[in-house]
This record gives C-alpha cells, sequence and structure tokens, in this order.
C-alpha cells in the first residue's frame, strides 16, 4: 500500500486539538470485459432521467449504461474466511471504527452467518473505461483471496482485476472543534472539511470543501462567514450535525437526519440555494432570472388553480377514472387537484387548464413545481411555521466564549457540554446531547428573552 503521512497531526494535537481514529474500505476494481453480464441481473436506470443542473444549457442523458447485479454464495464466503487472519479490518491490525452502512464482506459473512449470500453490484465507473466497481465487496483481504473469491461469483468466473480492495486507517478531528463556517475555533484562519471532520462519502467532502473555501475567502475579505441553516439546506443539516454533536463513526448525510425534510427537496434547490449563490457571486445574473422566472410562472399558475372554478360535468369524469368521489356542485379546481390521486396529466383534461399552460408555455419543471406545491401545500405550511420558530432561536447569539459555570440553574452535564461546545446560538444550544428544555428556558432567562 501507499506510505503512510505523519506530522500533520501531531502538530495539530501540540497545538492543542483532540484526534481520533477511524477506518474506511474500497472494493476491488475489475475489468468489464472480463466479465459474463448474462449470468448477473441487469439493473437498468430511470425509465425517464433527470438531471442535477437547474441550467437550461444542460441537457437529461439520452442514453444510460446498466450496472448489474450479482450475489455471493456458501462457496464465496468459505474461500473469504480462509484469509480473515490476513484481513488488517478483521484480526485486529486495524481497531477504529468503520462507516456502519456499508461493511466489508468479511463483517458481513462474520455479522450475518445466517445468510447464505450476499448482493453484489458491479458498477461502471464512466463511459469512457472498461473498469467496474463491484459495490458491496468492500474489503482488505489478501489479493489472492480476492481474486479466488470473486471468481466464484455468478458471472466472475474469468474475471481480471484492475486493483484489489484495500483498507484505510486514518486520523480525524472531533468536529466539535469547528465553528458553524468549518473554521477551527483554536487556529483561527484554519478551516477543515472532509474526512478530517469524521464523515465519510463524496458528497459529504464536497459540500464541506464547498462550504470552508467560501468562508476562507469571506474571512479574507473580512466579511460575515456564510452558514446555511437546517431549514435551508442538507449541508446545513451536515455541519450543524458535526459541530454540535460530533461523531464516534464515520457520519454520513440521511435524509432521516433532517427534521424540515418536506421543506429541503431536490425539485426546490434552486429556489433555495440560487439568491445565495447570486449574493455571493457565484451563480449569475442569467440563472438567478430564470429561476426567479420559474417560480413566478409557478406562483401565478398555483393561483389560476385557488382562483378558477370547475363545473361537475367536467370534472366529475375524471374523478370518476380515478374513483373518486363525484363533485355535487362547481368549485374551485385547486380543491379536486389536491386529491392523492389527481395527477397534471388529469388537469389537462380541463379545457380552462390545458388553455392556460398553452398560453403561457409552461415547461415541464413549472408544472412539476406548482404538483408538488398544490399536493403538498398543508405538509409545506406546518413545516414553514416549523422553520420559522427555530428561525427566532437562531437569531438568539450567545457571546463567544460564554463562560456556563455562572449559571448554576443549569443542570451539570448541560454546564459542561455547553462549556466543551460553545454554541453560537440557542438553537444550536438546544439540539445538544443532554442539554434540556429547562436548561433552555434558563439560558433564554439570562440572555432577556
Amino acid at each position: 500500500g501507499e506510505r503512510a503521512a505523519t506530522g500533520i497531526t501531531e502538530v495539530l494535537v501540540d497545538l492543542g486539538f483532540e484526534t481520533g481514529r477511524m477506518k474506511t474500505g474500497t472494493p476491488p476494481r475489475v475489468d468489464g470485459r472480463s466479465l459474463d453480464f448474462s449470468k448477473m441481473v441487469e439493473q437498468p436506470g430511470d425509465e425517464d432521467p433527470q438531471k442535477f443542473s437547474f441550467s437550461d444549457q444542460t441537457k437529461p442523458l439520452a442514453q444510460q449504461r446498466s450496472c448489474h447485479m450479482s450475489y455471493t454464495s456458501l462457496t464465496v464466503h468459505e474461500l473469504l474466511r480462509e484469509g480473515f487472519d490476513r484481513s488488517p479490518m478483521f484480526n485486529g491490525a486495524i481497531k477504529s471504527t468503520g462507516p456502519r452502512y456499508c461493511p466489508s464482506i468479511e463483517d458481513k459473512i462474520h455479522r450475518f452467518a445466517d445468510k447464505d449470500r450476499h448482493q453484489l453490484f458491479v458498477e461502471p465507473e464512466g463511459w469512457n473505461t472498461v473498469e467496474y466497481y463491484i459495490n458491496g465487496f468492500s474489503t482488505s483481504l489478501p489479493e489472492d483471496v480476492q481474486l479466488r473469491a470473486l471468481r466464484a461469483c455468478a458471472g466472475f468466473e474469468q474475471v481480471k482485476m484492475f486493483r484489489p480492495g484495500y483498507a484505510i486507517e486514518y486520523d480525524y478531528f472531533p468536529p466539535t472543534q469547528l465553528s458553524h463556517s468549518l473554521e477551527t475555533k483554536i487556529v483561527s484562519g484554519l478551516f477543515f472539511a472532509g474526512q478530517i471532520n469524521g464523515t465519510t462519502g463524496y458528497e459529504e467532502a464536497g459540500a464541506q470543501g464547498l462550504m470552508a473555501g467560501i468562508n476562507a475567502a469571506l474571512l479574507c475579505r473580512e466579511q460575515e462567514p456564510f452558514i446555511l441553516r437546517r431549514d435551508e439546506a442538507y449541508i446545513g443539516v451536515l455541519i450543524d450535525d458535526l459541530i454540535t454533536k460530533g461523531t464516534k463513526e464515520p457520519y454520513r448525510m440521511f435524509t432521516s437526519r433532517a427534521e424540515f425534510r418536506t421543506l429541503l427537496r431536490q425539485d426546490n434547490a434552486d429556489y433555495r440555494l440560487t439568491p445565495k449563490g447570486h449574493d455571493l457571486g457565484l451563480a449569475s445574473e442569467a440563472r438567478m432570472k430564470r429561476m426567479e422566472q420559474k417560480y413566478a410562472s409557478s406562483a401565478s399558475f398555483i393561483e389560476f388553480f385557488k382562483t378558477t372554478s370547475v363545473l361537475p360535468e367536467e370534472i366529475n369524469p375524471i374523478l370518476d377514472r380515478h374513483d373518486s368521489s363525484l363533485a355535487p356542485q362547481s368549485d374551485k379546481l385547486f380543491k379536486f387537484f389536491s386529491r392523492p390521486n389527481i395527477s397534471m396529466q388529469d388537469m389537462f383534461d380541463v379545457k380552462a387548464v390545458a388553455d392556460y399552460v398553452d398560453a403561457h408555455q409552461l415547461d415541464v419543471e413549472v408544472l412539476e413545481q406548482v404538483e408538488i406545491q398544490v399536493k403538498y401545500s398543508g405538509y409545506i405550511e406546518k413545516e414553514k411555521n416549523n422553520a420559522e420558530k427555530l428561525t427566532r432561536l437562531e437569531g438568539i447569539k450567545i457571546p463567544k466564549n460564554f463562560d456556563y459555570s455562572k449559571l448554576k440553574s443549569l443542570s451539570f452535564e448541560a454546564r459542561e457540554k455547553l462549556s466543551s461546545i460553545q454554541p453560537a446560538t440557542i438553537s444550536q444550544a438546544s439540539r445538544i446531547s443532554g442539554v434540556s428544555p429547562n436548561d433552555i428556558s434558563v439560558l433564554l432567562v439570562f440572555m432577556g428573552r
């Protein structure tokens, strides 16, 4: 393997930083030309592939490459067990904590001994390569053991490996030592991003790198840091979780970690974040105007649904088609469109709707946005109200290096945790494990609220 990097951790420890160890593994990369895909299960892509970008310059994929699925077997498991004593992640040579949600194949065989097979996802690495990534086969076993075991899997009988799977153990610095800007509390001007903060995953690292880079530039310009709240972006949830709760194992960003999932949708990411990117100089004027036009069109169309009535003889055939209760009298289109089994496509059967879409030349993005806003309006409104309560607490700042020991009404645990983490706001303080609602009341009273 590659030589270890040494020296940086020791310097940071000397400056007063706490440190810990984590581990991660990766699966083998193999030559796709040596695989027999006819023995695997094809996993095709989306029927209607979308794109990550909201730009009108990029187009959705016209063609996709399929993944494939194979399985391990009891024979494969026996071959792998033969090398367990030589696996550093399994024999104790590497003792640190690994990712909970993507265990090594050694771990899976050991922990789930009752399973006679495990899935392997055979994923192409790109359009212009024959390399495949064997997801589900993360391992630190010796190369000869990996090859023998892989060749016992269906479709892998003649497999050739480009690179075997391997394990890495690395230092990380508990992220409670950071502020929301990802600047360290101990050394001014020093920012941490990625695995050094105890996270795992490409998107997690990229998100932190973006935020750390922005805030490093803002610090050099002597401007306020750029901070995303928990109700504004998953980046906000990620960073707030890290610096408020810390992590003892590699942290992964799951939607279940966010309390405002209905607001943090993929479809409204441009609405949430383009104005912020524009203010920072990262999103162009054209991009900003396109977003504003899209949401103005959406708002106008929603208003049309709220103010336009439809006769029973026009709406009832649509309702009847979906076994939905019929309308006894005229009512607003919004009311019928809100029903879960009535789609935008159904609404096109109402002449007034079809005429409106045609007259205003509405595109797919606007139609999708309107349908979501109508269908989930009650849930979205409720979550917005909850987010506003959070924002009010976010607005109550706690002085830097505040001395919590003088607040004797706080519980001992709260004083200890608050002194260690030094939250920037009352809202952040309320999310620290061990800080009770009563402790927050004490802080609010002290802050004059």
